[in-house]
């Protein structure tokens, strides 16, 4: 009988130092295979790691250190994981194709290398780090000196923007997502690698439990997740939520394949699991025309095995897939999945060893304000809406990212004054589209930093300040 493989170990983090937990799980993969070990931290040692990462001295890491823990990221062997090994891992438990992953490790690297810059465009004008003597003005100070990180599991490249909060000088204390514990492990292990103090890093996997415990010791939160996140924390003024995208298509012109290239993009980049993924489309031509054009192009999406470099769709275990198209349907009100004929063995695909492929849903819809148009899933589902000039804005609301596809700038400029629709695109861009300072929810920095007056007597010595 050949040996049994050894699972691999994901410790607690307590401020750059390991510790090792009395209460573990294992983590399996969406096939059920035992891949690795998790330390689960209590919510009284959560309380005590925020203490912990207070207690350092000021030392925040500079550009050059971000830059090189990206570069470590991407290339090296860190905490036993090779980036091929930490792909597929990340890939069999999180049920995210492995390509996924795999660009994920440029992507990532890219932000870190990025955060100077991107601070440097998101400070406002006129405030500084430092004033020289005899000059009283303003500087861009921190709210707190702890931000505890809730983190999701939908997507490595999400991780990247708690990095903005390490360049403002936060020290962190990340909850992972508990299925993908691996990208935030990864992370900080590149950047303690890199240089950075090891204060100012920490990873406590746990429960519920131990995020509340969190949020409630650090000084600001940064909270991932869904409605329910919002009904747990929304009243705290101290988190900073990152729900639901929502993000939409308006289509004012013919359809075109380019405008399908664009829309069918906007839904399956990254197997449709980001938050800026387009989950509706909203149409002034014919619905059922666009919808019926989408479902045969999004259909030949290929449903594989989460470590096959041809998956192209999310994984999970076969009765949550099945249970989550249930719930789709249950959800339907009237609207015609379009996509029906075209998988002679259903929705979901069986790969036979007890995970399953979500194949893409089209949902067509005869009214502008069907619920449909709120519904987001962790998979690519796209509602497709009639849509006329007279109802404005309306039925696009609460909106991440919104590309419009026709030249009609003015259009774009109603869309910027809607404020619930947070990104505007105009033209054949796909809904996931961001230059490298754009903001992604608002400025992240904005919401760590304010301005503050401070000024200093000329007789004060510079070396003191």
């Amino acid at each position: 009988m050949a040996a049994a493989t050894e699972l691999y170990e994901i410790p607690l983090l307590r401020a750059g130092r390991t510790a090792r937990s009395a209460e573990q799980a294992e983590l399996c993969g969406v096939d059920g295979t035992p891949l690795a070990t998790v330390h689960l931290a209590p919510p009284l040692l959560a309380r005590l790691t925020v203490a912990d990462a207070r207690r350092g001295e000021d030392r925040a890491p500079d550009a050059a250190v971000l830059r090189r823990a990206g570069e470590l990221f991407a290339t090296a062997e860190l905490a036993g994981l090779t980036p091929e090994r930490y792909c597929d891992l990340q890939a069999r438990v999180a049920g995210v194709p492995v390509t996924v992953a795999g660009h994920s490790l440029q992507d990532v690297a890219k932000t870190f290398a990025n955060v100077g810059a991107r601070l440097a465009a998101e400070r406002p004008a006129g405030l500084g780090g430092e004033l020289a003597p005899g000059e009283i003005n303003a500087v861009w100070a921190r709210r707190g000196d702890v931000l505890a990180v809730i983190a999701p599991s939908n997507n490595p490249g999400t991780h990247t923007q708690w990095l903005t909060a390490l360049g403002c000088g936060y020290r962190l204390v990340v909850r992972p997502g508990t299925r993908d514990p691996f990208t935030p492990a990864r992370m900080i292990a590149a950047l303690m690698a890199a240089g950075v103090a090891p204060h100012y890093l920490s990873l406590l996997p746990g429960s519920h439990a131990t995020g509340d415990a969190l949020v409630e010791a650090a000084d600001l939160s940064l909270v991932f997740g869904g409605d329910a996140a919002e009904r747990r924390y929304g009243r705290d003024r101290r988190v900073i939520l990152r729900g639901p995208g929502r993000s939409k298509l308006l289509h004012t012109g013919p359809v075109t394949e380019e405008t399908l290239d664009v829309i069918c993009d906007s839904v399956g980049y990254d197997a449709g699991m980001r938050c800026t993924n387009a989950t509706a489309v909203f149409t002034e031509g014919d619905p059922k025309e666009l919808a019926t054009a989408l479902a045969e192009r999004l259909a030949r999406l290929t449903a594989a095995p989460p470590q096959s470099p041809q998956a192209q769709v999310p994984v999970l275990p076969v009765a949550e897939a099945r249970a989550l198209r249930e719930h789709l349907a249950a959800r339907q009100e009237g609207a015609v999945d379009v996509t029906t004929a075209l998988y002679p063995d259903g929705p979901v695909a069986d790969f036979g060893d007890g995970s399953a492929g979500l194949r893409p849903a089209v949902l067509l819809c005869d009214r502008s304000d069907h619920p449909g148009a709120r519904i987001e899933l962790s998979f690519p589902c796209v509602w497709v809406l009639p849509w006329e000039r007279s109802e404005g804005f309306g039925p696009l609301r609460d909106t991440l990212a919104l590309t419009i596809l026709g030249d009609e700038p003015e259009l774009a400029r109603q869309a910027l004054r809607e404020r619930s629709i947070r990104k505007v695109l105009l033209g054949p861009l796909p809904t996931h589209s961001a230059g490298d300072v754009s903001p992604h929810d608002g400025y992240l920095s904005h919401e760590l930093m304010e301005a503050r007056g401070f000024g200093a007597a000329a007789s004060v010595p510079p070396s003191s300040l």
